[in-house]
């Protein structure tokens, strides 16, 4: 037991530690020698990088935010068997994976190396289903395409797929169930909706205009008087 916790303490710590790491922070800083955060929306994030500073910038945000969440559950998973914490590799890719998800997203949002400014953990958060279940990462993903398509709003899509997320992973976990015991695949389906009920919550400024009939829609087009503002 001890070990266990020990893992859990580690990988929560590690976790937090690269999710600090901010992508579009680096990136904009990095390739254009400017901060995100004084552009746009002022949101950290891959839709104020993308309208600010174009396809580019965008491109290398997502790729860093993706591999945020695959190297916090890789990290973890490695670390159980490190310490030879007495889980199977079906329940450390689970279990293990989602405190690192949730600390990674935590990181992301309160990041240590900028004043705890960060984005609001969307595709953190995904990523770390395609480290754990890619099965559940590409419904969320299809899930998130088909409302944004049709509404062409990122945050409601991100909202929805968010909501969606303990109820798939639920039903996955129940249908490869493999011998778990229900009480750890309920533990799973609560720590995937603390991850969504935090990115859902991390929105509701969005929800606010979604409301109001003010959220501005995605273009795929950058902003270029944005970026001078």
């Amino acid at each position: 037991m001890e070990r266990l916790i020990l893992a859990i303490v580690l990988s929560a710590i590690l976790s937090y530690l690269l999710g600090s790491c901010n992508s579009a922070i680096l990136v904009v800083r990095l390739v254009k020698h400017k901060d995100i955060r004084d552009y746009g929306s002022h949101n950290a994030g891959l839709t104020n990088t993308l309208r600010c500073f174009g396809k580019g910038c965008a491109a290398l945000t997502l790729l860093g935010d993706l591999g945020k969440g695959i190297v916090a559950v890789l990290l973890s998973r490695g670390i159980c068997q490190w310490l030879d914490t007495g889980l199977t590799a079906q329940q450390d890719v689970h279990f293990i994976g989602y405190v690192a998800g949730i600390f990674a997203i935590l990181g992301h949002v309160f990041p240590l190396y900028y004043r705890f400014k960060g984005g609001k953990g969307v595709l953190v958060g995904v990523s770390v289903f395609l480290g754990i279940d890619w099965k559940v990462f590409l419904c969320l993903i299809v899930i998130f395409a088909v409302v944004l398509a049709i509404s062409r709003y990122v945050s409601l899509g991100s909202i929805i797929a968010s909501a969606c997320c303990p109820f798939i992973t639920f039903g996955f976990q129940l249908w490869q169930r493999g011998g778990l015991p229900m009480w750890y695949i309920w533990l799973n389906t609560v720590l995937s909706a603390l991850m969504a009920a935090w990115v859902i919550w991390m929105h509701r400024t969005n929800i606010q205009r979604l409301r109001q009939g003010t959220e501005n829609r995605f273009s795929f087009h950058k902003k270029s008087d944005s970026a001078k503002s």
